[in-house]
């Protein structure tokens, strides 16, 4: 694949750090789901099977051979195993006989599971997958990502596997090897066996050359951001990807159709979820200022003055350089909605959307929508006058900011 394409294709990660109404959103999907695009693409994984009632973990037992079986809880976050219930059961990933799945299962199903990543509210878990259990005779870590430094694709493994890379790579960062892949040509046969030595995998490399150049093709025609392999495990069959993880570019949407069919709103935020369907990039946060920009870079320079200011921000909002009247109104009742808002900025540029357009966008979904906290609006750039204009005369009650810095210290005053 020629570069100029590669960067196309992948223009919202390594380009766009952070840009763009979809350019910081990535979609998420279940191990078991992973598993199953691994394995139709010729990766060997262990032997699997999602289920969503006690009565199919049963079934999905009977299916799977030894004694003993995995039952691991479906949550996108990490920290399964550590993780605990809301109803006190300790565990998201255990390994049992099969005569006790049925206890098991039907303390994780349906519960809410709490690990270091999913936050204090927690996962639901609606489907536990049973797998097989491995002996693995080693345990290695690979992944393939996306890096802005050298605008490609670059391998990321270790010797040491099945724990923290982060903890690896900042105790011992030697053990950490990196190769970027070319593009244009992908990854090529010596790379792989480069991969293998480093690896120090004891199987052939005729057989597990073969699968890390498979992980690559999965990674490039997916169009993933990331995949990881924790483990790359060993057994005496040869290696296989005990755990994975992947993540795809929303911008491939349109070209990934199976793919982005297997999202699960139920682990998204609501907010989150029900913004994205206006094209609206929106994610969650704990303070009480809820923010509304166009453009990821303004966002996160609002974000920062709030804090600056003595407040704290509700939320990450961009609404894009195009936003409409429907946008807007759908902006602001996500942001009414949290009830630890209690004053909302307003911060726009107006580039190829002119201010007045985006000023009676505003003073129209205000209205609609009825907001109920202090609202501040910041304006600048083309016919801002005009905008101005509009919100002055506006029946809606709106505090006029004449920059960021007075925007902000006029919202942080609102809820004092």
């Amino acid at each position: 694949m020629a570069w100029g394409v590669f960067a196309l294709r992948r223009a919202s990660a390594l380009l766009r750090p952070g840009g763009g109404v979809q350019g910081i959103r990535r979609l998420n999907i279940h191990e078991y789901q992973s598993q199953e695009l691994m394995a139709s693409h010729g990766i060997v994984v262990p032997k699997g099977i999602a289920a969503h009632s006690v009565e199919e973990c049963v079934k999905a037992c009977e299916k799977l051979a030894g004694d003993e079986v995995v039952v691991k809880s479906q949550v996108l976050a990490g920290g399964r195993g550590l993780g605990s219930f809301t109803n006190g059961f300790k565990g998201g990933v255990h390994i049992v006989p099969k005569a006790q799945v049925a206890e098991v299962a039907g303390k994780m199903l349906g519960g809410t599971l709490v690990t270091k990543q999913s936050g204090a509210e927690g996962k639901p878990v609606n489907t536990l997958f049973i797998c097989e259990k491995l002996k693995l005779t080693r345990e290695m870590y690979m992944a393939i990502m996306l890096d802005r430094v050298t605008k490609g694709p670059l391998i990321i493994a270790s010797a040491e596997g099945g724990t923290s890379i982060e903890d690896l790579a900042r105790d011992s960062p030697e053990k950490i090897i990196k190769i970027p892949i070319n593009p244009e040509v992908g990854m090529t046969e010596a790379q792989a066996l480069e991969l293998h030595k480093g690896l120090k995998v004891e199987a052939p490399a005729s057989q597990s050359v073969p699968q890390l150049l498979k992980l690559y093709d999965l990674f490039d025609k997916a169009d993933a951001t990331m995949l990881e392999i924790n483990p790359f495990g060993e057994t005496a069959e040869g290696v296989i990807c005990a755990d994975a993880k992947l993540n795809f570019d929303d911008n491939a949407a349109f070209r990934q159709k199976e793919i982005f069919a297997m999202r699960d709103k139920s682990q998204e935020d609501p907010r989150e979820a029900r913004a994205s369907e206006f094209d609206l990039n929106y994610i969650g946060l704990d303070g009480n200022i809820g923010c509304m920009v166009n453009g990821a870079g303004l966002a996160m320079a609002t974000m920062d003055i709030i804090k600056l200011k003595g407040g704290t921000p509700a939320n990450f909002l961009d609404v894009g350089g195009a936003a409409n009247t429907d946008q807007i109104t759908e902006a602001f009742k996500i942001l009414t909605a949290d009830k630890r808002v209690k004053a909302i900025l307003v911060n726009i540029f107006g580039g190829i959307m002119k201010c007045d357009v985006i000023a009676q966008g505003i003073v129209d979904a205000a209205a609609a929508v009825g907001v109920p906290v202090p609202l501040v609006v910041r304006l600048e750039g083309t016919n801002v006058d005009a905008g101005k204009k509009i919100l002055k005369e506006s029946p809606v009650k709106i505090i006029d900011a004449s920059d960021l810095d007075d925007a902000a210290q006029k919202a942080v005053a609102a809820i004092q």
